[in-house]
């Protein structure tokens, strides 16, 4: 999948920016479904997220690019990194609301489940709550939906939809 691949670097600092982005994109460039978009932190002197497109195909990839720099964006060829965040998906939109790990497993391209502070994976007939956000991550090749435990027995994604700003209370 990553052979037709392409960053761009809109120059967004926060993740939810950057979702919000990709979706926009997906909606505006009529992407189809096989396609993957993700969020890339980038650290160093001037941290900020960038996101990338992978492809199923070369005609395909040339068309993004072309509609993207119509759009000002400059695009490189690549990956940044290979641990994105996944945000666009195939099955992503199938992923919502209360199912079970195997429904997960099977509606989407989610390759594996983990549940932090344990060595195995769940149960297929776990039950996961989504709160209508599912944003599983690249390791080693396979795209993984790191969870948690919640209340009544159930897993939550580990990623939270509206993350309280860092000293809010403040």
């Amino acid at each position: 999948m990553t052979r037709f691949a392409l960053t761009l670097d809109p120059g967004v600092r926060e993740l939810r920016a950057g979702d919000h982005l990709l979706q926009e994109l997906a909606t505006e460039l009529a992407l189809p479904e096989g396609v993957f978009g993700c969020t890339h932190l980038v650290r160093g002197d001037r941290p900020r997220v960038a996101l990338s497109l992978a492809v199923p195909s070369e005609p395909l990839l040339s068309t993004v690019r072309e509609r993207l720099a119509v759009r000002g964006h400059e695009v490189r060829d690549g990956l940044p990194d290979p641990v994105g965040r996944a945000v666009l998906y195939p099955g992503a939109a199938a992923v919502t609301g209360t199912l079970t790990i195997a429904d997960l497993l099977t509606r989407s391209a989610i390759d594996r489940v983990t549940v932090l502070g344990t060595s195995g994976p769940p149960a297929p007939g776990t039950v996961l709550v989504t709160r209508d956000h599912v944003r599983p991550q690249w390791q080693g090749g396979e795209l993984v939906l790191a969870t948690l435990p919640a209340a009544g027995g159930v897993l939550v994604p580990f990623e939270v939809p509206e993350p309280t700003p860092c000293c809010a209370d403040h």
